[in-house]
């Protein structure tokens, strides 16, 4: 079935960037709403950011607006996250999600998604 490998997590000083990659081995990749969410120390998973199907919506948590963009390229099978001006509140794992959609929507809700990265470590120093 659907696998989704991420890389690009690290360590990085407050007020760097840092982008994350999401490949996806199905077999119909534009046919899946994508998602990134993190898990903060000791803090519940909560959403991040959440694409549609097309590239064409997205969504984003209040708190990156500005600093984050996600995207994705439906030819290389890929979401990205582009995270900059990061802080250290952002430090935590990183996941990618995936969602079959037979429309162009985007989902917020992680029990919305189906198939789910390993997660990348995403750390942020003061």
């Amino acid at each position: 079935q659907v696998q989704l490998v991420e890389s690009g997590g690290g360590l990085v000083q407050s007020g760097g960037s840092l982008r994350l990659s999401c490949a996806s081995s199905g077999r119909s990749f534009s046919n899946y709403a994508m998602g990134w969410f993190r898990r903060a120390p000791e803090k519940e998973r909560e959403f991040v950011a959440a694409i549609s199907r097309s590239g064409g919506y997205t969504s984003y948590t209040d708190s990156v607006k500005g600093r984050f963009t996600i995207s994705r390229d439906n030819f290389e099978n890929a979401v990205y996250l582009q995270m900059n001006s990061l802080k250290p509140e952002d430090t935590g794992v990183y996941y990618c999600a995936a969602k079959l959609n037979n429309r162009d929507d985007y989902f917020t809700s992680p029990r919305d998604y189906t198939y789910w990265g390993q997660g990348t470590q995403v750390t942020v120093s003061s």
